[in-house]
């Protein structure tokens, strides 16, 4: 074993031979979106993030889905399962099986085996003091999810946050791996702070976060400045776990310490890049077509605690 539960890092790593691991990660969850072929295609894109966000290459799946017939139409699984079955093809993995259990509330998602060399794999806990914080995808899906569940949502801002779930973050990992980067992970239902304490705590690192430097969609920001509700349970749970470790700059605002702890779907990477890289993964991430390449901030000093300072 390589990796496992040790840093709580994105898969679990086992070496078959000098040159060789086998990586596998699993995850399933309920329709963030009405539409079932969205919904699809959203959960395998981010069963594979797992995948992309240590370096490695995903091969093959297996589904996992919850569905109760009785209930719902057949259809509507078969086409969660064609969204998802077209975004594995896009990603280049084949789909070979899987497992359907009988439930009342729709799941699905993947069981993802990957291989990666043992000496490329990108470990969330290996930041180092110095690095630059990069974000290749924006916050806010998980808003703007809660607001398609709840009517409030306008038409442009969900079509924006199914295409943002939706994007594979292979192509940001490419260019990531291409470069060398410190340590990675991805950015899912903890949120970008959950996330980034879990790799500077991994990692024995501080961080600094320029609040006002994270990409953000528009629409989620002016939903949650018009109402602090507008966040989902989630999100606020996550803030409220985040306080504990996180020193805010008093000028920062409860609706951007939201943002920064709302909950993702299928989110970006957060790369730990050192310096004199920052500018080549900068130039490498928007060849590549990453939504964004935020530098969103940097590792400060070593720290047991794991803690991370947010400034405007």
């Amino acid at each position: 074993m390589l990796v496992g539960f040790n840093t709580g890092d994105d898969c679990a790593v086992y070496r078959i031979s000098d040159n060789l691991a086998v990586i596998q990660t699993v995850d399933y969850f309920t329709p963030v979106v009405d539409d079932p072929y969205q919904y699809g295609a959203i959960a395998v894109a981010n069963a594979l993030s797992d995948i992309y966000a240590m370096g490695a290459r995903p091969l093959f799946a297996l589904n996992i889905a919850g569905f109760h017939t009785k209930e719902l139409p057949l259809e509507i699984l078969s086409r969660i399962m064609k969204g998802g079955a077209d975004k594995a093809r896009e990603a280049g993995v084949a789909i070979i099986g899987g497992h359907t259990v009988d439930d009342r509330e729709p799941k699905y998602g993947l069981a993802v085996t990957g291989v990666i060399e043992p000496s490329q794999i990108i470990h969330n806990s290996t930041a180092r003091v110095g690095d630059i914080l990069f974000l290749t995808k924006p916050l806010g899906v998980g808003i703007i999810s809660t607001g398609i569940k709840r009517g409030t949502a306008s038409t442009s801002a969900a079509a924006r946050a199914v295409e943002i779930m939706s994007a594979l973050n292979r192509d940001a990992a490419g260019a990531m791996a291409a470069v060398g980067v410190s340590a990675c992970t991805d950015v899912t239902g903890y949120g970008l702070l959950g996330h980034l304490l879990a790799m500077t705590q991994a990692s024995g690192m501080g961080a600094r976060i320029h609040a006002r430097a994270v990409p953000v969609i528009q629409a989620a920001r002016d939903m949650i400045d018009a109402d602090l509700d507008a966040a989902p349970g989630g999100s606020k749970k996550n803030l409220e776990y985040a306080r504990r470790l996180v020193n805010f700059d008093p000028g920062i605002t409860e609706a951007e310490r939201l943002l920064l702890a709302d909950a993702q779907t299928s989110g970006g990477l957060l790369i730990s890049c050192p310096p004199q890289e920052a500018d080549r993964l900068e130039r490498a991430l928007r060849e590549a077509g990453a939504i964004t390449a935020a530098r969103i901030g940097f590792m400060e000093a070593e720290d047991d605690t794991g803690r991370v300072d947010v400034v405007p």
